[in-house]
């Protein structure tokens, strides 16, 4: 397993978006993080298709982020 130091900087914008004082993590930051974590990340594919199910660690679709 990789450590922490060997992976590339998360870069705003692309892997992860500020909303108020939360952190929000990208698909795109999920994928290259390859796993999901079960904390119901609102942009994880790695997600089930019940919105109100935890994480499944199967991978889904990825939904348009570009829309609300």
């Amino acid at each position: 397993m990789e450590s922490l130091k060997d992976r590339p900087a998360p870069v705003e914008g692309e892997d992860f978006y500020r909303e108020g004082a939360y952190v929000v993590f990208t698909a795109r930051y999920h994928l290259r993080r390859g796993y999901c974590c079960e904390s119901r990340c609102r942009h994880c594919p790695y997600r089930g298709e019940s919105e109100d199910a935890p994480g499944t660690g199967k991978k889904t679709e990825l939904k348009d982020e570009s829309s609300p």
